[in-house]
């Protein structure tokens, strides 16, 4: 039997999301083969997620970011230090891949600043046994000819992988030309050639993913099993920011209901407690998401299910019966991207949101219950600092947490085509922590200022009120809280009386010289008080917080 090794690889950066790394994407190919080529045994092995971490050097092109991220902190306003690799080493990689004795070798290639952590897997695979390795994903649908002129890579397959895989495994078991095989990529005589993309199989004859390989003990939100559950593909916006379209193709299309329940029927039953739909536009056709929901209130009566969206919901597209829908369901937070509360912003980036539709939103959540995360993006390249200031403070007043998010610049996306061509230093850069972009506007060190500036809000937005009060008195009652909230509370107060911010070290204080503590002051003077996430209001200046709260919404 011709055996099929589908690999999601590690990672190298200072953080990683540790909840979010199902390889769901290597799921749905397993299936998809397995319907259609049932002769063939498809294995995948996931070396990110389950193998810890380990410290490696920061690298040189990322060198002048220790002026950033020069300190351990321990602090509630740290931001980054060790840089790490996350997953299985190359060459234990490698040696296993090698006694799997596999006919083909698939990688996966989802993250653009990731590219090399991937051509090291093939380079490695290569050394130990003579397979051909295929590479897919959204940076090998944003870069193909980057990632395909590599040596250790033999094939690639663009867009959606299901149709092409399955198309090019019959001509590869047949020994047939693979010119006609849509959206792969190969090598003749010495030339790249790509092929023409063409669509996907339709929803209706993809099978759910198979996550047989997959322990569920090994994908764990709140120490339950998660699951994750895609609905759509592709999406109907068209923000310059995003390259979904690079990978799913331009027509948004949606799964029904009953196939979606049906999935989450099955992971049930397989042990999964907790469902994290991955694509934003979850509650698009809000008629299709009402029945969804009211499917799964009837289907889990005892509430032993949770669900999520950690990918974000667009928020134009709920409304008062939905929200309460999705809570009796299950839903306990929401993910929201406002991206910018500057009109002109949105309408450069195409975003087709309103203020006011989103402030609609956080406050009916917030009354039904909901914790709610929204994200900014800071330093978008067509945005000012007074701008990004803006939206900060404006979000700073709601009761909703902070979730910064510094701009990168994603190869082929329609934002960069205002940019060079990207080189492959730029495209290893294009990682929240690398603050890659700046412009006439603004600096990497306005970036890092925001960025930690949000985390102090944070620190106020999350603590636990009785009532409405002042940041005095909250910085009293968090001394009582514990070490961590205690430690925050003081190095606030010496940021307050000194104009300097401190790291919190096993050898003590220790001032961040790239906190621009006068930007710092600049939002603080903005702010007349802070929102909390039980919708409490902190008041920013001193004297009676009640003199202020009719002003913060």
């Amino acid at each position: 039997m011709i055996k099929l090794l589908l690999l999601q690889p590690p990672i190298q950066d200072f953080y990683e999301t540790d909840i979010r790394l199902q390889p769901i994407g290597l799921c749905y190919l397993k299936a998809a083969v397995k319907k259609f080529l049932p002769e063939i045994n498809v294995v995948i092995k996931d070396y990110h997620q389950g193998w810890g971490r380990r410290t490696i050097p920061i690298p040189r092109e990322l060198a002048y970011l220790k002026e950033f991220y020069p300190v351990q902190d321990k602090s509630p306003f740290s931001s980054f230090y060790h840089y790490y690799h996350f997953g299985a080493p190359f060459e234990v990689l490698a040696e296993e891949v090698a006694r799997e004795k596999p006919d083909l070798v698939g990688i996966s290639s989802l993250f653009s600043p990731y590219y090399r952590e991937v051509l090291q897997c093939a380079e490695e695979i290569k050394k130990r046994i003579p397979v051909s390795i295929l590479a897919g994903g959204s940076h090998v649908s944003a870069c193909p000819e980057q990632m395909l002129a590599h040596p250790a890579i033999d094939f690639i397959i663009r867009g959606e992988g299901e149709k092409p895989l399955v198309e090019f495994l019959k001509a590869w078991i047949a020994g047939q030309s693979f010119e006609n095989v849509s959206n792969l990529g190969f090598k003749k005589e010495g030339q790249l050639i790509l092929n023409s993309l063409q669509e996907n199989y339709e929803f209706e004859k993809l099978p759910h993913p198979d996550l047989s390989d997959l322990s569920p003990a090994a994908y764990l939100y709140e120490r339950r099993p998660l699951s994750f559950v895609i609905t759509s593909r592709s999406c109907p916006h068209r923000c310059t920011f995003c390259s979904v379209h690079k990978t799913f193709g331009l027509r948004f299309r949606r799964r029904t209901s009953a196939d979606v329940l049906q999935e989450i029927i099955t992971r049930y039953q397989e042990g999964y407690r907790v469902f994290d739909f991955e694509d934003d536009n979850l509650t698009y056709y809000k008629d299709e998401m009402k029945q969804l929901c009211l499917d799964l209130i009837e289907l889990f009566p005892e509430k032993d299910v949770e669900f999520v969206a950690m990918n974000g919901i667009s928020y134009l597209s709920l409304d008062t019966e939905l929200l309460r829908l999705m809570k009796e369901a299950g839903f306990t937070h929401l993910n929201l991207a406002l991206v910018t509360s500057d009109t002109t912003v949105r309408e450069t980036t195409k975003r087709p949101h309103t203020i006011e539709k989103y402030l609609e939103v956080v406050h009916e959540a917030t009354r039904l219950g909901f914790e709610i995360v929204s994200y900014q993006i800071l330093g978008l390249p067509n945005e000012s600092l007074e701008s990004m200031i803006q939206t900060l403070v404006f979000n700073a007043r709601l009761p909703v947490l902070l979730g910064a998010s510094m701009f990168y610049l994603t190869p082929n996306s329609p934002i960069a085509q205002g940019f060079p061509e990207p080189s492959d230093e730029d495209i290893f850069k294009s990682r929240l922590t690398a603050m890659a972009i700046e412009t006439g506007d603004f600096k990497r060190e306005d970036l890092y200022t925001l960025f930690i500036t949000t985390r102090i809000i944070n620190f106020f937005k999350g603590l636990s009120l009785s009532g409405d009060t002042n940041f005095e008195e909250c910085l009293e009652a968090a001394k009582k809280i514990d070490h961590r909230s205690r430690l925050g509370a003081e190095i606030f107060e010496r940021l307050m009386k000194e104009r300097a911010l401190y790291a919190a070290t096993a050898q003590g204080l220790v001032p961040l010289p790239k906190f621009k503590a006068e930007l710092f002051f600049h939002v603080w003077k903005r702010l007349d008080c802070i929102g909390t996430q039980t919708g409490k209001t902190v008041s920013v200046l001193t004297g009676d917080p009640h003199t202020l709260i009719q002003t913060c919404p």
